[in-house]
Parts: structure tokens; C-alpha cells; sequence
């Protein structure tokens, strides 16, 4: 009964993340053409206005975009950290022999794409980007996967959600650890207060949602004006929210469904809509011979389906774990072309690795090129793929 409970909400949860990757796809569309008309900088004068607050003790007046890319952004962290612990609990990754073949296929989906990317930028000055390639956007994939319906085998959707959920857990401590400005450490008792207190929120296992939120709220103001990336925040408020192993809805998964839809529908749509408003230029297309887009566009499209199924394949060889069943090599190499589709992930490391607007935008550019290419090949090939099984049974 647990079983079929489990399967029922994660059929649930693909079908709200892949309507949102649909409404994430026409949201950049949008974005492309309004930054190529007239409007473009109207809009760009638009995400620079700040809004907020400002003292003496308090700074809370920032740019439309970075309460996009740091306040919302948290929001959507807070939402990954959820599902990645409940995946620990109780999902694919709750025992090791669960977790192995997605932990290996998404450390090498992050370390071959890194690697790319550094051999052509490395003693460069976008070296610090290498951080890039090594993102998979959840949203998009499984919109993909969506299209293709009952012809993917349902536990193919499972290990792409389990593979992508480490994949942003290791993007969380590559932002934390190597994309941090200068530390200011008089906030650190503030953030050790706060991180207590909802420890003891947790030990007591005090279920009330709310009372974990507020404490958050004031990590991410700590958080931020520590000098970490202020979306840590909503990773860590996560990991002390209660869960059970069983089928009773805990806090965690009270606050997961509550904000599956805002996240998918809201504010994955307007990061992409504020962050993908690229001017094409025809010099573009001459950088995407360079270094930078070069290690952007060759580490997604060739170095995630390399990676993940590499050390896939070796992990099983070794009888440290199984393929998912049904599944195949080809199924799991294609899974890895989709997983180059890094977008919005991406997309919001190149924005903390480069401070240069040039960089950015071709950074954005390059992005975009390999995350349409990916997806592409990667629907062709597993559409060829269940056709020929179709066609064998």
C-alpha cells in the first residue's frame, strides 16, 4: 500500500514539474523576443530598479533581478532541499543500494562536463566558470520525457528525478564552497543561532510549518549579508523540516506540496523570463568558437551523457548496484544527453561566476545553444529508442 502511495505522488510530482517546464520553454521564448525588440531595454531598466527597504541597521534594497536570482531563488532551493531529503528518507536515495547508481551517474555528469570545460578555459579568464556545465535543469528534462508519455519506462522518469536531485545537491555545495563573495564573519553567531534553533525545532519535532519558516526567512538576511549565497538558506530551513518514512504526510511534505506549484509555475518561469532576456549580436556566433562557450557547449551536450553513463556503467560492472528495471545502456546514454539541458541551473552559476556582462551573456548564449541541442537529440534518440522496442515485441 506504501508502495502504491509512493508511486501515485511521484506521478503527481512529474506531471506538475513537466507542465512547468512547458510554461518554463514559453517564458524564454518570450524573453528572447522582448529582449530583441524595442522593449529590450525598457525591460533590462525594469530588473535594475531597486525596491525595498534601506537603514542604518537594515539593508533590504536591491534590484528587482537580484530579489529574483537570491530572494526567489531561495525559495526554489528550499523546495530542492525538501526533496532531497525526503529522497533520503524514503525515496531512491533512502538506502545505499537505492542511491548508488544515481549518486555515481551524477558525480559523473558533474566531474567529466567540469573537466571540458576547464580544458578549454583553463589559465583563462573564465576559468572560475567551470562550475557551469556540471547543472541538469529538472524542470525542462522531464517536460521532455512528458511528451514521449507510456513509451519511457516509468522507472527511467524515477532515476532521472533521483539523478537530477543529486545533481543539485552537488551544485548547492559547489555554489556554497566556490562561488561565495568576501566573508563578513561577525554575522556567523547570528547564522549559529538561528541554524540551533531549528535544530531544536527538529529534536522536538514541532510540526507547525510556519515556525521553521521564520527562523529561515532571517538565515537568508544573515546568510546573505554573510557573503554565502543567500538561496544556502532555503537548502538548509529544509533539512530540518520532519519527515516520516511512512505514507502520513509530515511537515516536510506538507511544505513540498504547497510549494510544488508557486516553484514550477512561478518562480522557476520568472528566473528564466528575467535571466534569458540575451540580445543576439552577430559577434555571438563568433564566441561560440572560444573557449568559454566552447567548454559550456561541449561540456552539457558531450560531457554529461559521457559522464553519467560512464560511471554508470562501471558502478554496475563492479556489482555495486543495478540498472533500473527495464531499462537499457542506450536508454540510460540517451537519459544522459538530456541530462546537458542545464538552463536554469546554469544559468544562475554563470551569473555568480562571471562579473562581466560580456561574459554572461555569452555564457547565457552558449547555455541556451547546448540546452536546445541536448534536448533535441535527446527526445530523437529515446523516441528511436522505443520505437525499435516497439517494433521488436
Amino acid at each position: 500500500m506504501s508502495k502504491l502511495i509512493n508511486l501515485s505522488a511521484f506521478r503527481n510530482f512529474f506531471k506538475s514539474q513537466s507542465a512547468g517546464g512547458i510554461i518554463l520553454i514559453c517564458c524564454v521564448i518570450l524573453s528572447l523576443a522582448i529582449a530583441n525588440s524595442p522593449l529590450g531595454k525598457p525591460f533590462e531598466n525594469l530588473l535594475e530598479t531597486e525596491i525595498g527597504y534601506h537603514s542604518d541597521n537594515l539593508h533590504l534594497k536591491y534590484p528587482i533581478l537580484l530579489w529574483i536570482n537570491d530572494g526567489l531563488m531561495a525559495i526554489f532551493f528550499l523546495l530542492v532541499g525538501l526533496e532531497i531529503k525526503r529522497e533520503l528518507v524514503e525515496g531512491e536515495l533512502s538506502s545505499v543500494k537505492k542511491a548508488l547508481l544515481p549518486i555515481f551517474a551524477a558525480i559523473g555528469g558533474m566531474l567529466i562536463p567540469a573537466g571540458i570545460y576547464t580544458i578549454f578555459n583553463s589559465q583563462t579568464d573564465a576559468s572560475h566558470g567551470w562550475g557551469i556545465p556540471m547543472a541538469t535543469d529538472i524542470a525542462f528534462a522531464i517536460a521532455i520525457l512528458s511528451v514521449l508519455g507510456n513509451r519511457v519506462p516509468l522507472a527511467l522518469k524515477v532515476f532521472l528525478t533521483a539523478l537530477a536531485i543529486v545533481d543539485d545537491l552537488g551544485a548547492i555545495i559547489v555554489v556554497a564552497v566556490f562561488y561565495t563573495s568576501e566573508l563578513h564573519t561577525h554575522y556567523l553567531p547570528y547564522i549559529a543561532g538561528l541554524i540551533l534553533v531549528l535544530g531544536i525545532l527538529n529534536y522536538f519535532n514541532v510540526k507547525k510549518v510556519y515556525l521553521y519558516l521564520i527562523p529561515g526567512a532571517f538565515l537568508w538576511y544573515f546568510v546573505h549579508s554573510f557573503g554565502v549565497h543567500a538561496t544556502i538558506a532555503g537548502v538548509v530551513t529544509a533539512f530540518f523540516l520532519p519527515t516520516t518514512p511512512d505514507a502520513t504526510e509530515s511537515p516536510l511534505e506538507k511544505l513540498e506540496h504547497l510549494l510544488s506549484k508557486p516553484v514550477n509555475f512561478l518562480i522557476m518561469p520568472l528566473f528564466a523570463f528575467a535571466n534569458t532576456n540575451i540580445k543576439f549580436e552577430p559577434i555571438m556566433l563568433e564566441g561560440v568558437f572560444e573557449g568559454l562557450s566552447l567548454g559550456i557547449i561541449l561540456g552539457l551536450f558531450l560531457g554529461k551523457p559521457i559522464g553519467i553513463t560512464l560511471l554508470s556503467y562501471i558502478a554496475v560492472k563492479l556489482n555495486i548496484c543495478s540498472l533500473p528495471n527495464g531499462t537499457s545502456w542506450k536508454q540510460i546514454y540517451a537519459l544522459g544527453i538530456l541530462g546537458g539541458i542545464g538552463f536554469t541551473m546554469s544559468i544562475f552559476i554563470a551569473l555568480l561566476s562571471f562579473k562581466n556582462p560580456e561574459y554572461q551573456t555569452q555564457a547565457k548564449f552558449s547555455i541556451l545553444i547546448a540546452s536546445c541541442i541536448s534536448g533535441l537529440v535527446g527526445f530523437l534518440v529515446l523516441k528511436n529508442l522505443s520505437t525499435d522496442k516497439t517494433k521488436t515485441s
